[in-house]
């Protein structure tokens, strides 16, 4: 507001000069060369307020505008940085079932594997060697099987999690983006 301060005060000061300066008693057209002057220098000062009025508001736009880029990166990251939280914990929570069903499917397979393994050498001890043998065979190749699948799903769920942990360390670490806003003209 003390903007406009100077320019109030220097159209009360041209208004009294003229007042000073007119003679004793302006008649007829007297008051007109009076007024005139008057009156142009109230129209400048009013161009000049409005001049003023406009930069002010067109410096509270970009301020305001600014404050809002910089608030709406914000929520973007954030949103960003709670998107791979809740992904993380679904993620977790995916794997802990998962380890939850292989374990009771291990102990399935376990124990069908011990009952031919068993099988197998109850048919040994009872001298059908062939068949024992064929039954044992047969298990130790469904355990050997049975255990390479385990370590190659493991070894691709490793892959995959050391993957996603890369690109979410990427995504996090990007820099934010220039948040100045463009204006036209560029004058301020």
């Amino acid at each position: 507001m003390f903007k406009f301060l100077f320019g109030l005060v220097l159209l009360q000061a041209i208004t009294v000069s003229l007042f000073l300066l007119a003679p004793g008693s302006p008649q007829g057209w007297d008051w007109v060369r009076l007024l005139v002057p008057m009156l142009i220098s109230s129209v400048l000062i009013a161009f000049w307020f409005k001049s003023l009025a406009q930069h002010m508001n067109k410096d509270e736009i970009m301020r305001l505008k600014e404050k809002h880029a910089l608030e709406r990166e914000k929520l973007k990251v954030k949103a960003e940085r709670d998107k791979h939280q809740v992904t993380k914990s679904a993620q977790k929570r995916v794997e802990q079932e998962i380890r939850n069903t292989s374990a009771k499917a291990n102990f399935k397979v376990g124990a069908a594997v011990a009952g031919a393994v068993g099988v197998g050498g109850l048919l040994l001890l009872t001298q059908f060697m062939t068949l024992g043998v064929l039954v044992v065979a047969a298990a130790g190749g469904t355990a050997g099987g049975y255990v390479l699948r385990i370590k190659q799903e493991r070894s691709r769920e490793q892959a995959k999690l050391e993957q996603q942990a890369s690109r979410s360390a990427r995504v996090l670490a990007l820099p934010p983006k220039d948040v100045t806003p463009k204006l036209g003209n560029g004058s301020a």
